[in-house]
């Protein structure tokens, strides 16, 4: 067996990023400096936990941590198969945005389905949910994306859970107070939980969706939770002032209208994995919009570039104030489906 060569990098960031690209590549990596310098040194419990989880769900997948975790070895093998906070998209957001998007790159809409059994908060969480996703055959399919079209309604979903359902009505009603104003078609649905539903946190959200006619799905969502500390290296941010059900509501049209205006596509949560499909569509051209390039987004593009060898054209539009990205896609098959 010869040596394996490895992908030397340094820091935490874009940990999960770099594991994706790394398994999708079958690029094995190494990663130094993980927190070095910082209070809580090297990979953190979830990380850990992500790690072990990969191993479990891949075939001849190799996960090597030195004693103080600031050093990570990752050698990929083939996946066999197998909550809600300010770092990520919340599973509403996935379930209304990004499973329509995943449909324009081929993804059969027959099975493609989301459950949530229960609900999750920071810092204990202990959400629930079952995702289905249909074999993918051969690979996803090119697209030409640069129609953003005009807004023609709005949906969303509040939650709560462990407190008064009212909080729901009042993130409700600040927002449509704001959204009815600009258009008549808003509905925004509530999803109440309590007892082994609502997990071990206290806490409140909402999520807004807006629809093009162009069948772009534009979305914006926040979450608030009432315990927090420093387990697991939380940073301060957990820790601020809750913010009142009505200017979370108010909060949360102010982030949809900014991102409507940005006039991309899709959102700029979704701006990640977006370049990222378009990299894995076979060697044809693909073509997208987007709004104003976020940090996240630009690190996606570095490092589809670094571990699948695409690279984007980009070319701002100043009519629009969007920008224009074309990439011819690296063709990557599901060499790991069964060959019936």
């Amino acid at each position: 067996m010869g040596k394996i060569s490895y992908m030397r990098l340094k820091g935490s960031q874009n940990l999960r990023l770099r594991l994706l690209l790394s398994t999708l590549s079958s690029t094995p990596i190494l990663i130094e400096d993980i927190r070095a310098d910082a209070t809580w040194i090297g990979l953190l419990s979830h990380e850990v936990s992500l790690l072990r989880l990969l191993e479990k769900v891949s075939d001849d997948c190799h996960v090597e941590i030195n004693e103080t975790g600031t050093k990570l070895k990752y050698k990929p093998g083939i996946v066999m198969g197998i909550t809600n906070d300010s770092k990520d998209p919340s599973i509403d957001t996935f379930n209304s945005a990004t499973l329509p998007m995943l449909k324009r790159f081929g993804v059969p809409p027959e099975g493609l389905e989301l459950k949530i059994e229960s609900r999750g908060v920071p810092p204990h969480g202990v959400g629930e949910i079952i995702l289905s996703i249909p074999i993918v055959q051969d690979s996803l399919k090119a697209i030409s994306w640069i129609d953003e079209g005009m807004v023609k309604r709005i949906r969303g979903i509040s939650f709560s859970t462990q407190v008064s359902v009212q909080f729901e009505n009042t993130m409700i009603h600040a927002a449509r107070g704001i959204l009815n104003h600009l258009l008549p078609d808003v509905y925004i649905f509530t999803d109440h939980k309590a007892g082994p539903q609502a997990g071990k946190s206290p806490g409140y959200g909402i999520t807004l969706v807006a629809k093009t006619t162009s069948g772009c799905f534009i979305s914006a969502d926040t979450a608030v939770s009432y315990a927090s500390g420093k387990e697991d290296g939380m940073d301060d941010e957990e820790n601020k002032e809750l913010s009142p059900p009505e200017d979370v509501g108010e909060q949360i049209t102010s982030m949809l209208l900014g991102e409507i205006e940005q006039e991309g596509v899709v959102d700029s949560t979704h701006q990640g994995l977006l370049f990222l499909l378009c990299a894995l569509c076979p060697q044809d051209v693909s073509k997208v919009r987007v709004g104003q390039l976020v940090p996240h987004g630009i690190e996606v593009l570095r490092h589809i570039r670094d571990f699948l060898g695409v690279k984007f054209v980009i070319k701002p539009d100043p009519s629009t104030m969007t920008v224009i990205l074309k990439c011819v896609g690296c063709g990557l098959k599901n060499l790991s489906r069964k060959i019936s």
